[in-house]
């Protein structure tokens, strides 16, 4: 984990110890770079969740070394050693956000998906929501959960204490609150706790439908 952005690099093995794939970069690569030379491992891919820096810093690093097949697009299943990975488009954080199912138990989901959390709707609230209720938390809940950042979690998990997941399941309400980003006012639908120990804010605003933001963008009234 990289210590100021909290993003998450992955080095991901298959149970023979011989063949890898790294995901994302945008962590310190010095202990999977490690890990490599003690496990003797020939890795083959770079999966990238998404283009964002945090998660893509040390492609050119890692693509030089090792000659890597990156995996940035939408594609089929396919193998590498003793591993199956398939590409799960998850739009919404971005537009171009995948998460990647490894031998259908755990999900490396980038930013889409938090512990406690969800992703800033950067491109698409509807496709952040559909992305997270109709791709991620449809796999058995017992499936691991490995972010872009922080800490892992599970389906099982997220499907029942997520707030987010809870407001969208109709098990708790939505917030009733006023609030402002810049000059514009909205209603605060949720107010939850981040990633990194901020805050994370679903917005509804009267002109423009529903927005995920940092909750440091966020003035709450009263």
């Amino acid at each position: 984990m990289h210590p100021g952005w909290l993003s998450n690099a992955y080095l991901v093995a298959d149970r023979s110890g011989g063949t890898g794939v790294f995901v994302d970069s945008g962590a310190p690569l010095e202990p999977l770079l490690r890990s490599v030379e003690e496990r003797e491992l020939t890795v083959t891919h770079l999966l990238v969740t998404h283009g964002h820096g945090d998660h893509t810093a040390g492609n050119e690093t890692l693509k030089r070394r090792f000659g890597l097949e990156t995996v940035d697009q939408p594609c089929d299943p396919f193998e590498t050693g003793g591993l199956t990975i398939e590409v799960l488009p998850t739009p919404g954080h971005s537009s171009d956000s995948l998460s990647f199912l490894v031998d259908g138990n755990v999900c490396l989901c980038g930013d889409t998906l938090f512990a406690g959390s969800v992703g800033g709707s950067g491109s698409s609230y509807t496709d952040l929501r559909r992305s997270i209720m109709e791709v991620l938390l449809t796999l058995p809940p017992e499936t691991r959960i490995l972010p872009g950042h922080s800490d892992e979690t599970s389906v099982g998990q997220e499907w029942k204490e997520n707030p987010f997941v809870r407001i969208w399941r109709g098990l708790d309400p939505e917030g009733e609150g006023l609030c402002r980003v810049g000059s514009r006012e909205a209603r605060l639908v949720l107010w939850a706790r981040d990633y990194d120990g901020g805050s994370k804010a679903w917005l509804r605003f009267d002109d423009d439908g529903d927005q995920i933001v940092g909750g440091s963008r966020v003035e709450r009234k009263g």
